[in-house]
């Protein structure tokens, strides 16, 4: 078990992903400056009672760290950070008096971690992963370079965790999963049940157009 500096925001961050925030508030100039400073790691954690901003807020226990990889110092003290999550955590306690939240952790790594379980698993989710993002590009005309998808199974499961357009609430429940083969059938179901219906969203909306023109 460790000390570590918590920001609560209303955001869940997973490992491997990226996390901007721009940073203003003197509590948390002082977290991010220590944080910089010592190549310390923060905690990111959902809340789940409370206010993001100028007040007191109530985390879920399982966050995720978060370490500073861009610093960019503006006016007034205020930062624009960068950071990636590393590793899940869970808090045991807060530790009082601190000008900051500070969480007694532990790490949280995931069980279950069997490489040709997961690989197997991986394999099975990347299409539907594929498949989401074929269909946002098609709606919204844009490109994804969907070569980038990482070939290892949990960076993988991470990626389509973030990705995935669900409530704070939800993704919480996916970071909170501790078997690594439970969470990748559990966005297996995810992505077949987005998949499917954004397709027939997609159809829907070409059927419509081509009646639209058919009826010129």
């Amino acid at each position: 078990m460790y000390e570590l500096p918590l920001f609560p925001l209303n955001t869940v961050l997973f490992p491997g992903m990226p996390l901007q925030l721009h940073i203003f508030e003197e509590r948390y100039k002082l977290m991010i400056e220590q944080c910089y400073n010592q190549g310390q790691p923060f905690g990111v954690t959902l809340i789940k009672n409370g206010r993001e901003v100028g007040g007191r807020a109530e985390p879920f226990t399982v966050g995720c760290t978060a370490v500073i990889t861009e610093m960019e110092r503006l006016a007034g003290g205020r930062f624009n950070i960068v950071a990636v999550g590393t590793e899940r955590f869970q808090i045991h306690g807060l530790k009082p008096g601190q000008p900051y939240m500070v969480g007694l952790v532990e790490d949280l790594p995931l069980t279950n971690a069997d490489p040709d379980t997961l690989t197997h698993g991986g394999r099975i989710l990347r299409p539907w992963v594929r498949r989401y993002l074929e269909i946002l590009a098609s709606a919204s005309e844009t490109q994804f370079d969907l070569q980038q998808l990482p070939d290892e199974p949990l960076r993988l499961a991470y990626l389509a965790s973030f990705l995935l357009n669900i409530p704070a609430a939800q993704k919480q429940d996916l970071l909170n999963i501790g078997d690594a083969d439970q969470l990748i059938n559990e966005l297996r179901t995810f992505y077949r049940r987005e998949v499917t219906l954004l397709d027939a969203m997609l159809s829907t909306a070409q059927a419509e157009d081509i009646g639209t023109f058919s009826s010129n």
